[in-house]
This record gives structure tokens, C-alpha cells and sequence, in this order.
């Protein structure tokens, strides 16, 4: 199968002649990878692709409520009996567009769903993974932790902080202008909303491990492990294989079946170039043919 580089030069020696047509060329490869790892596996194949690694941070590039829209595109026409591989490469996004996009495709596959790391599926991108029944991972993949964030700031730090004020105040009276001056920037209702945020995520994770056929103990390993980040310190920390596995996850090894390795990679590896090459910052596509890709949003002309 072809590596990175080799898909890119292909495309440019392509594109020196007709701009075109190293699109098409790249465009035509995703599909014949997507089609061959569904032959080879027996499943449905969907395709989740965010550019998010090439392109300015983007409700786009999240996952959203749009995309229950893409979803229903894709899935219509697969066969809901022979399960699916859902191939993830994400920042995450929306807590309540991933719960429902979750309760959605299990429901269509009669929870036999089965994700596929080739890169990164961080924050509620790895809450999907986790739901599935299994994960396939490289050396170099990874999930990330999806303890919820509010405007960018970690809803559990920013709860932890403000009781840390109280019991300071409640210490130490000369500490109160400090922590007035630090508390007076936050808008109001903001912690309440945090620690609501804080509830939500931990009522979906509990949905999400009460489907797991594991233990308690287990379930315990696995919160600690992604949704309280007080062990992670941040939201951006990549969570490899080994640690899943260890946390209690069923955890397969893509290299453990080098033609599968190879598909899964060449399909990223289209992905990637697309999102370089084009305005495409999503793609959601099947095995059979369905496809539903949004391109980055342009500014309005003044």
C-alpha cells in the first residue's frame, strides 16, 4: 500500500499537469482503501475525518450537531447485521451532539460497532471510541481525556479552584482580596454551569460503561483514566494504547494484520492530503459509496 509520501507526489506529478486531477487521483484512492478494508473485514466501514490538524480551529471541524445528518447519510444502505468499523480521527466537540450521535449508530448496529484509531480522536471523539465494543490502535495512536470544558477552561479545575478559595478564606482571612481579584473575572452562573457540565459528562460516561460488559473496579480504572483531570493535568494528553489496554479496554493492535494496517493508514493518509490540498474539513464517508464532506466555512466579504 502506498505510504504518504508516495499518495502526495503521486497527486503532485498529477497536479503539475491538471490541478484536477490530483485531486480526483487521492479522491478515488479513499474510496478504493474504504471498499477494500470493508471486503476484507466483512463489516460497514464509515469514515469520521476531521482536518482539524490543517485548519484554524473550527465549529466545522467538531463534532456537532450536523453531523447526525451525516451519519443518517452514510448508514442508509449498510447492511445493520454484519456490524461496523468506525474509523475516528478527531479533536471531539459537542458533548450532547456526541451522546446522541453514540445512542444513534448503536442503536442502527445493534451496538456491535467496533472503532479504529489511525491518529488521534481526542476529548468527546474518545468518549466514541471508548463506547464502542473494541479499538483498534497503532503504536502511534491515541484518545484523550474527556473531562468537559467550558470556553476552554477545564470544568473540574475551575470547580476545584473555587472550593480551594473557600477553604483559604476560610484558613487564612488576608487571602480574601486574592481570590476576590481571581473569582471577580468569572462571569456569572459560569462554575454553576461547569459543575452542570461536570454532571453530564459523568451521567454519558456512566451510560457508556453500564453497555461494557466489565466489572466495577474496572469501570473506576477507566473514569480515572479519561474523565477526571486531576490525573490527566490536560485535556490535550494523548492517551496511548498500552495505557487503555491497562485501564481495561478491549484493545486490538492494528499491526497485528499488516494488510489491515496498511488500508487503515492509506485512508488517513488520503484524508490528510485532502485537508491540505482543498477547503474540506470534514469527511464522513462509507464503503459503499455515500459521502458527506463540509468544506471550511469562508469569511464574508465586507
Amino acid at each position: 500500500m502506498p505510504t504518504w509520501s508516495v499518495l502526495l507526489n503521486e497527486a503532485n506529478r498529477l497536479g503539475a499537469k491538471n490541478p484536477n486531477a490530483a485531486i480526483n487521483y487521492i479522491v478515488s484512492q479513499k474510496r478504493d482503501f474504504l471498499k477494500r478494508l470493508s471486503e476484507k473485514t466483512g463489516r460497514n466501514t464509515i469514515l469520521y475525518f476531521s482536518g482539524f490538524l490543517q485548519k484554524q480551529p473550527s465549529n466545522d471541524a467538531s463534532i456537532n450537531d450536523l453531523d447526525i445528518n451525516a451519519f443518517m447519510e452514510n448508514i442508509h444502505g449498510l447492511d445493520k447485521n454484519v456490524g461496523l468499523d468506525l474509523i475516528l480521527h478527531t479533536p471531539g466537540g459537542d458533548l450532547a451532539a456526541t451522546e446522541h450521535i453514540i445512542k444513534y449508530i448503536k442503536t442502527c448496529f445493534h451496538g456491535d460497532i467496533r472503532a479504529i484509531i489511525p491518529q488521534m480522536a481526542m476529548s468527546a471523539g474518545s468518549m466514541m471510541a471508548v463506547s464502542c465494543k473494541s479499538v483498534v490502535m497503532g503504536k502511534q495512536s491515541s484518545l484523550g481525556p474527556f473531562d468537559p470544558q467550558l470556553n476552554g477552561v477545564p470544568c473540574q479545575s475551575a470547580i476545584r479552584e473555587f472550593y480551594k478559595a473557600v477553604d483559604d478564606v476560610s484558613k487564612n482571612a488576608a487571602s480574601l482580596g486574592l481570590w476576590q481579584a481571581i473569582l471577580s473575572k468569572l462571569n456569572p452562573t459560569f462554575l454553576t454551569l461547569c459543575a452542570q457540565a461536570d454532571e453530564l459528562a459523568e451521567e454519558l460516561t456512566e451510560k457508556i460503561l453500564a453497555d461494557k460488559n466489565i466489572d466495577e473496579a474496572t469501570k473506576t480504572k477507566i473514569k480515572m483514566l479519561f474523565a477526571k483531570n486531576e490525573n490527566t493535568k490536560t485535556h490535550r494528553r494523548h492517551i496511548d494504547r498500552d495505557q487503555c489496554r491497562e485501564a481495561g479496554l478491549d484493545i486490538i493492535d492494528l499491526e497485528d494484520d499488516n494488510d489491515l494496517q496498511d488500508i487503515v493508514l492509506s485512508i488517513h493518509h488520503c484524508c490528510m492530503i485532502l485537508a491540505e490540498k482543498t477547503p474540506v474539513i470534514k469527511i464522513v464517508e462509507n464503503n459503499i459509496g455515500g459521502c458527506y464532506i463540509r468544506n471550511m466555512a469562508m469569511p464574508s466579504p465586507v
